[in-house]
């Protein structure tokens, strides 16, 4: 059941990761990939400044935020 869970937040942190970053998503598996990779950016990088998230809310805002920076980074390699 955890991982239909981990499914489901990183597709809606993906989502809400590349509204932000480019106004449209990337396909259900795009999301899901871009939402999981986000969450363990976002914990990271917020772990590093302090900042914890918790529940449900504060996973899938930090997988978006992870997600912003990985659609930035991918952006800045692969201009075009």
């Amino acid at each position: 059941m955890e991982i239909v869970v981990t499914i489901l937040i990183g597709a809606l942190a993906g989502w809400l990761g590349s509204v932000v970053f480019r106004g449209r998503g990337y396909g259900l598996v795009g999301n899901i990939i871009v939402g999981i990779a986000g969450g363990f950016v976002g914990y990271w990088l917020l772990g590093k400044i302090g900042i914890f998230l918790g529940g449900w809310l504060g996973a899938i805002l930090t997988g978006a935020i992870g997600a912003v920076v990985i659609l930035f980074l991918f952006h800045l390699i692969f201009r075009g």
